[in-house]
């Protein structure tokens, strides 16, 4: 049978000081990742990741830089498909694609408590404290978002400084 890919976005946004934000997962003690879900219909990835980010975190204060469309497929461990499977949900994994966004706001604006609440903890990291703070099986597709966006970064605040 052929393996079912969720269509995902993810948000990397980064600060003034090359910072990418990060959350911690509730109900994990070390689980930091990029603010991320599914894909609505007729709403694409930029706009899933916008949504997603403000859902999660309240934070509306960014500037688009880039999305990278080339989707990076992941899949889940047994242990999650089993959870998912109980619920009706038959996806093996996921197939992101991330958007890169530039925080021009304030720390106050960010709220966790929000309309679907995914993180316990936020902080702002480096792409390889995300890459070895990420589950096991998203860590390729941190690495090669890190790979990708670095240099973007790098290059918008040399520019934008």
């Amino acid at each position: 049978m052929e393996k079912q890919y969720r269509k995902c976005a993810g948000a990397v946004v980064f600060n003034k000081n090359s910072q990418v934000f990060l959350g911690n997962r509730i109900g994990f003690e070390n689980a930091w990742q990029f603010p991320q879900g599914g894909v609505e219909e007729n709403e694409n990835y930029i706009e899933a990741a916008k949504r997603e980010l403000f859902e999660e975190t309240g934070i509306k204060s960014v500037e688009f830089v880039c999305v990278d469309e080339k989707p990076i497929r992941y899949e889940f461990t047994e242990e999650i498909k089993q959870k998912f499977r109980k619920k009706g949900i038959y996806n093996d994994g996921q197939e992101i694609c991330f958007s890169l966004f530039y925080f021009n706001g304030s720390e106050n604006e960010i709220n966790l408590n929000g309309f679907s609440p995914e993180f316990s903890l936020y902080k702002w990291d480096s792409f390889d404290f995300a890459i070895e703070n990420i589950v096991e099986f998203k860590k390729n597709a941190y690495k090669l978002i890190s790979e990708k966006f670095s240099p973007i970064i790098r290059q918008y605040l040399k520019i934008n400084s």
